[in-house]
């Protein structure tokens, strides 16, 4: 490929000139907006130049309007602010639809960057700074909070969705808490959330919820709401032991199993052998394990039953929690054996 030609396929004078525009700006991000503003005001030149009929300064029988100078604009996009003029007409307005959205003056890429920072928990401030990095100037905290508005509205529809069409086998229900702002102040909130493996063998989000706290009153709540959204087809959930949402279970799943996490089981074990030597802890977690992961239902119900007596040597406690925990635990060899894997625990969640 000759010199003077590009990919671009730029004339002489035009490759010149991007050279000397290099040369100006102090790296390739400051080149790019320079570039993209460029371009996109010779775009809205010739669109403003064609509504118009006739060349600049052009005398025509076919004009129909004139140009009228300029209205500045700033636009935010992923490479810095880009500065735009926006052609002015004497009679009517133009607008370039296909490239600026009205009202707004943020590209669509940075909304999207935005909206997914803030997303994955980034404060608006942080965003402001972030933002600042990228060469853009004055995206306050307040624009943030207008650009992810429309998520609140997506989010709305989501968790309305009717779920009749998608029934689940399986059910998997857990809660964590996170810090959230209520008002003007930060406290402790409760995520309650359901995740179903339906007929077509692919895992589904199912619903969301805050609560103030677990509860049986609460945890029945979002189980209603999923009902009432059309979920059946529950043959087994799997979740921790937390009374408020075993009760709810039962009272809204009635014939439905229950599987007790294996994973929350060897926490809960632990904590009742609070006091006893690592190696006594570390033994009862294994126990445990060899039990849920035998191959042969019996056989694991066989293990359970020995083990028993030692966990209870270990600490009564945990030797009753161990003894009444066999059936929830072992709840998911009645399923296929194929299915184990994923029933055994809700760290699907």
């Amino acid at each position: 490929m000759p010199q003077e030609e590009s990919v671009l396929r730029l004339g002489r004078d035009e490759a010149l000139e991007a050279a000397r525009l290099w040369q100006e700006c102090g790296d390739a991000r400051e080149f790019a907006c320079r570039v993209l503003g460029g371009v996109m005001n010779a775009l809205m030149d010739s669109e403003a130049q064609q509504m118009c009929g006739a060349g600049r300064n052009e005398r025509s029988d076919g004009r129909e309007n004139s140009r009228n100078g300029y209205r500045p604009r700033s636009l935010k996009t992923a490479v810095g602010d880009v500065e735009l003029e926006i052609p002015k007409l004497r009679h009517g307005t133009y607008y370039p639809e296909g490239m600026l959205a009205r009202w707004s003056r943020v590209d669509t890429s940075v909304a999207a960057l935005v909206q997914e920072m803030y997303v994955c928990g980034v404060s608006t401030r942080k965003v402001e700074r972030v933002a600042s990095k990228l060469g853009i100037s004055s995206l306050s905290s307040s624009e943030v909070s207008s650009l992810c508005s429309d998520l609140d509205a997506e989010v709305a529809e989501f968790r309305r969705r009717d779920l009749s069409g998608t029934p689940c086998c399986y059910l998997w229900l857990d809660a964590t808490y996170m810090s959230c702002r209520v008002g003007s102040s930060v406290v402790s909130q409760g995520v309650v959330t359901a995740i179903g493996l339906g007929a077509d063998g692919r895992k589904h989000f199912l619903g969301c919820d805050v609560v103030d706290t677990e509860s049986e009153d609460s945890w029945a709540a979002f189980l209603g709401g999923l009902r009432e959204r059309g979920l059946a087809g529950v043959r087994l959930v799997v979740s921790d032991s937390h009374a408020g949402l075993v009760a709810a279970v039962s009272r809204l799943f009635q014939g439905c199993a229950w599987q007790r996490c294996v994973t929350h089981l060897q926490r809960n074990l632990q904590s009742a052998c609070s006091g006893r030597p690592e190696d006594s802890k570390a033994a009862v977690r294994d126990l445990v394990h060899a039990a849920v992961y035998q191959d042969d239902p019996d056989l694991a119900r066989c293990v359970w039953a020995e083990a028993a007596p030692w966990v209870a040597s270990v600490s009564a406690r945990a030797g009753e929690v161990f003894e009444q925990a066999e059936d929830s635990a072992l709840a998911f060899t009645a399923f296929p054996r194929a299915h184990w894997a994923k029933l055994r625990t809700n760290n699907v969640q």
